[in-house]
């Protein structure tokens, strides 16, 4: 098994509907643009408060990604 370099980089993510939403729609997001995706870490969740309640939740995250091999 060959040792693992990684890049990292941070992302924020948002959903009206829940935080795993938030999660789950900026990693999908990311994994468009950013090949090697590995790993995921939240570290901060926000959200907007709208006329009393919830308007949006707001995930801050950091993502791993494997650093390609030069060819």
């Amino acid at each position: 098994m060959s040792d693992h370099n990684y890049s990292v980089t941070e992302i924020v993510g948002s959903s009206k509907d829940s935080i795993e939403d938030a999660i789950r729609g900026a990693i999908g997001r990311a994994s468009r643009t950013v090949r090697g995706l590995d790993w995921f870490e939240v570290t901060e969740i926000r959200g907007h408060i709208e006329d009393g309640d919830i308007g949006h939740f707001q995930v801050a995250m950091k993502i791993g990604f494997r650093l390609e091999e030069p060819a």
